[in-house]
């Protein structure tokens, strides 16, 4: 497995990376609103409320953005360079978008893709791929995009 870059579970995303490690994209959406907001925080920028609740979402968006790195990189992603990585537009709610890299499958190499090949505007879903952790520590998935 390739050295990365872990996220750092806080109070208001270790409910994200808990239904992640489940496999479900799930995004906060204020309860008394009822607006989504991504990345997960304690208020509705909206209403000013602090009652959130997590919708599970169907993880099927399209290609908003993207960009391709070239080293030089962070030492453990040099090796994996060029990739892509993508801004994806959620299908629930177009607005609401998610940064993450373009595979073939969950857990595969970042240049698993062609990134010359990515467009903007085409469909994805999301797919997790298990990060090692060590003993007694939460299990971490991170949301990577496939193809659909």
């Amino acid at each position: 497995m390739m050295p990365m870059l872990l996220p750092a579970p806080d109070d208001d995303s270790r409910a994200f990376w808990a239904y992640c490690a489940a496999g479900e994209l799930r995004v906060q959406r204020c309860a008394s609103c009822g607006r989504r907001r991504m990345p997960p925080r304690p208020m509705c920028p909206s209403c000013r409320s602090f009652d959130a609740e997590w919708e599970l979402l169907s993880g099927r968006g399209t290609v908003w953005s993207f960009a391709v790195p070239h080293p030089p990189l962070l030492p453990a992603y040099a090796e994996q360079a060029p990739y892509g990585v993508i801004v994806v537009a959620l299908d629930e709610d177009p607005t609401l978008r998610m940064v993450g890299n373009l595979v073939t499958e969950a857990g595969a190499p970042l240049n698993s893709v062609d990134p010359h090949t990515i467009e903007v505007g085409e469909p994805v879903e999301v797919v997790f791929a298990p990060v090692e952790r060590a003993e007694g520590e939460d299990l971490l998935a991170l949301p990577q995009w496939r193809r659909r």
